[in-house]
């Protein structure tokens, strides 16, 4: 029986899967061999009805279109880089006004947004927590500015954006993503709610959650590997290394994220939208199909969804 305090069946909640659990983004070599096709077909066999937009993904409205509609599946989101602190202003916002269109024709009524100019993500070479970069005053200006413009021209397309805090990138932290928040229109700059990142940086993901709950316009579900997290402060891995050791994983499986909180803060909020799965592994080591069914039995278990 669900506990009734946690029950989320009323909240107009759907659930969907990140494309990269199967192929990476980043690291291009986890399940390259792995079809667009065979992503969405897995996700939809495990009970999903949504999927966010990964590097394989048809760039043709039409294409991605049947391919979601033959399975029964829904474009959420997609991750968008800004790149404010390092390009003109003016690249950006016209590179989001493009995408914008191509999401919302699709159905998507959020973008995921993130500030990359300075990260050190994608770098193997660099240090997690010992070469994420430090945002300066006029950075954090840059950024917050950008992304009020950002948050208007979703607007007027009847979008939101969430903005993503994210290991390697100068916001990842709670006090960089408060700053940030702090200096960011609400009413055009909503949080993209991830519990993975949030533990990673060393936060308890349910604080987050619980101060951020009003804003919150998407949500990304991992778990954290408590053994795998040590190993990269004590071996000074970077955040591509962490990943490929599997610092993440799905919820039902690590051991740091206090799910009971999370789904009670959801349940009393006005939270409604998606949540997706999004706990990128190497698909070699931790088959996709088998950890999104695990995924979406924990959620069932714990919620009735």
């Amino acid at each position: 029986m669900t506990n009734s305090k946690m029950d989320l069946t009323k909240h107009f909640i759907k659930l969907g899967c990140a494309p990269i659990n199967w192929t990476n983004d980043d690291l291009p070599e986890l399940g390259g061999e792995l079809t667009f096709q065979q992503c969405l077909s897995e996700m939809a066999l495990a009970g999903f009805s949504g999927s966010e937009i990964g590097n394989k993904y048809p760039t043709d409205v039409e294409e991605l279109a049947k391919a979601c509609d033959i399975r029964g599946m829904q474009i959420c989101n997609q991750w968008f880089s800004c790149e404010f602190t390092t390009k003109p202003e003016s690249e950006t916002l016209e590179a989001f006004d493009k995408i914008t269109d191509f999401l919302k024709a699709l159905g998507a009524k959020v973008v995921g947004v993130c500030e990359t100019g300075r990260t050190i993500q994608g770098d193997i070479t660099k240090k997690m927590f010992d070469d994420a970069p430090t945002l300066t005053e006029e950075e954090f200006e840059k950024i917050a500015n950008g992304l009020n413009k950002m948050g208007e021209i979703a607007k007027s397309k009847g979008m939101k954006i969430g903005y993503h805090y994210h290991m390697g990138t100068g916001i990842q932290s709670l006090a960089e993503f408060d700053k940030l928040m702090d200096m960011t229109n609400p009413e055009l700059v909503g949080t993209l709610f991830d519990t993975g990142h949030a533990t990673f940086a060393g936060e308890r993901a349910e604080d987050v959650l619980k101060k951020y709950i009003d804003r919150v316009v998407h949500i990304h579900f991992k778990d954290v590997r408590s053994n795998i997290l040590q190993r990269v402060k004590d071996e000074k891995l970077s955040f591509l290394q962490a990943v490929k050791e599997g610092i993440y994983t799905v919820p039902g499986d690590g051991d740091m994220v206090n799910w009971d909180s999370i789904f009670e803060i959801i349940s009393a909020s006005n939270y409604q939208g998606w949540i997706v799965i999004e706990a990128e592994q190497d698909p070699a080591k931790a088959d996709p199909l088998e950890y999104a069914i695990k995924a979406r039995k924990f959620i069932t278990e714990k919620t009735g969804l």
